[in-house]
């Protein structure tokens, strides 16, 4: 079973806040364990701590790990400058890199199927320029999914999607790639 944090949950806000905010409190508590309480239990008072210290580890982990953003911004301009078939073969290249099997579709909603670990994904990316996505992209790799069975559907673009079509994809259970979430899969970056 995943467990899945609460979205606005002090630790799941520090998981966004730059690290030192969570190294901040950890000082905090030790100060305050120091300040208020008597010598033999500031030990203790200290260990309150430490969940915090280990969000600002895995913080500042994260932020060491997190590609550039002007890299980020330049693998965008790349993509989008991309001719279909120079963006689909990285597009591919960096799927089978994460360890996807890929197999290419000739099917107008979905272009890729991906496997990994018996689980089968489609994937939608010929309107990945395209300046609105709605929902008549999203219901169309929908019932393709359906139709052959796979667990998951990935819609990719560059532009956000509509209200409506983002709507329509948590319905479904589709799961949209945003812009940045590309740039760091052609990146190779997790």
């Amino acid at each position: 079973m995943k467990y899945k944090m609460a979205k606005n949950s002090l630790f799941a806000i520090l998981l966004r806040s730059p690290w030192w905010v969570s190294i901040a409190i950890v000082a905090a508590f030790a100060l305050g364990a120091k300040a208020l309480l008597p010598a033999q239990y500031v030990p203790f008072g200290v260990i309150g701590g430490l969940p915090f210290l280990v969000i600002g580890v895995i913080r500042a982990w994260r932020q060491w790990h997190a590609p550039n953003p002007e890299r980020l911004d330049a693998a965008l301009a790349r993509a989008g400058e991309m001719s279909w078939r120079d963006f689909s073969n990285e597009l591919e290249q960096s799927f089978v890199r994460d360890g996807y099997q890929v197999t290419r579709l000739n099917s107008a909603a979905a272009d890729f199927q991906l496997v990994k670990g018996g689980a089968t994904t489609l994937v939608s990316c010929k309107r990945w320029k395209a300046a609105n996505h709605g929902v008549e992209a999203l219901r169309d790799l929908a019932f393709e999914q359906r139709a052959q069975g796979a667990q998951q559907a990935t819609y990719v673009c560059l532009a956000p999607v509509s209200d409506k079509a983002q709507r329509f994809a948590k319905e479904e259970g589709i799961s949209l790639m945003p812009a940045a979430a590309l740039a760091q899969l052609l990146l190779g970056k997790p």
